[in-house]
C-alpha cells in the first residue's frame, strides 16, 4: 500500500471549481464523494453562482492522495475542472498560545456549519512594494496590526464562520480564505469591513472570489442540472 501524504498537523484542503456539461454523471460524482466520506475526508458541496464554475467541492483529508483521488474521481464522472486551489489548515504564527479548543477548530475544522449557506472563497497574499512591503515588518507590527484584523471580524461572531488556509509554496497565493454566512450580504459586509484594515488596505492582494450556495450533493447537483439517466 502507497504511504500516506499528510501535514504534520492539520489537513490538507483541495478547492475545485468545476464545470456540468451533458457528460457529467451523477452516479459516478455521488460514488466519488461517498467514498471520500467513507475514507474519512469531508467534503462540502456548493451550487455555484456566475460564469466561473457550476459546482465546487471543498475537501478536507489527512491524506494528500486521497484528494488527488477524489480529484480524478469526479474529472472522470464527466465534470471539467475550471480551477482549483491547495491549502493546508494552520494556526497562524501571529496566533500561537490559543486555546487548544480554538487550535483544534482551526486545524481541524467541522464542515460546512449548520445554517450558513452562503459560501465565498477567495486567495490572497501580502504585498511586498518597495513601500508596502508586509515582510519587512517587524513582528510586533505585524502581530499588531493582524489583531486588528483580527478583532473586526471578530465583530461578525455568530453571522460568519472563516476558515483561513495556508498556501505558502503550496499555490498561488499565501492564504486561502473560505466564508460560511447566514445571508448572503454578510459575506460582502465581513469583507467590506475589514478592508479598511491597514493589514488589508495597505498591504493585502487579492484574487478572484468564487460564491455559491452549500448544501447537500443531491440537491446541489439538481441546481446545477446533472440529473440521473
Amino acid at each position: 500500500m502507497t504511504d500516506p501524504v499528510s501535514p504534520s498537523v492539520g489537513l490538507g484542503v483541495v478547492h475545485l471549481f468545476m464545470k456540468a456539461g451533458p457528460a457529467s454523471d451523477r452516479a459516478a460524482i455521488e460514488s466519488a464523494v461517498a467514498a471520500a466520506v467513507a475514507a474519512g475526508d469531508q467534503v462540502i458541496s456548493v451550487a455555484m453562482l456566475g460564469h466561473k464554475a457550476d459546482v465546487a467541492f471543498m475537501a478536507l483529508s489527512q491524506d494528500l492522495r486521497r484528494l488527488r483521488s477524489l480529484q480524478t474521481e469526479l474529472c472522470g464522472a464527466g465534470l471539467e475542472l475550471a480551477d482549483s486551489y491547495v491549502s493546508l489548515t494552520e494556526i497562524s504564527e501571529y496566533a500561537q498560545g490559543v486555546p487548544e479548543e480554538m487550535r483544534n477548530m482551526r486545524l481541524y475544522p467541522q464542515l460546512p456549519p449548520e445554517d450558513k449557506p452562503a459560501w465565498c472563497f477567495y486567495p490572497m497574499s501580502k504585498r511586498r512594494n518597495p513601500d508596502q512591503n508586509w515582510f519587512t515588518l517587524d513582528f510586533d507590527k505585524r502581530k499588531e496590526l493582524m489583531y486588528e484584523h483580527g478583532a473586526s471580524g471578530r465583530k461578525f461572531a455568530g453571522r460568519v464562520l472563516q476558515v483561513i488556509t495556508g498556501s505558502t509554496g503550496i499555490d498561488d497565493f499565501e492564504w486561502g480564505v473560505t466564508l460560511f454566512c447566514i445571508h448572503p450580504d454578510d459575506l460582502k459586509d465581513v469583507v467590506y469591513t475589514m478592508r479598511f484594515d491597514e493589514a488589508s488596505a495597505v498591504y493585502a492582494e487579492f484574487g478572484p472570489f468564487y460564491t455559491g450556495v452549500v448544501d447537500e450533493l443531491g440537491a446541489v447537483l439538481d441546481a446545477v442540472g446533472v440529473q440521473a439517466p
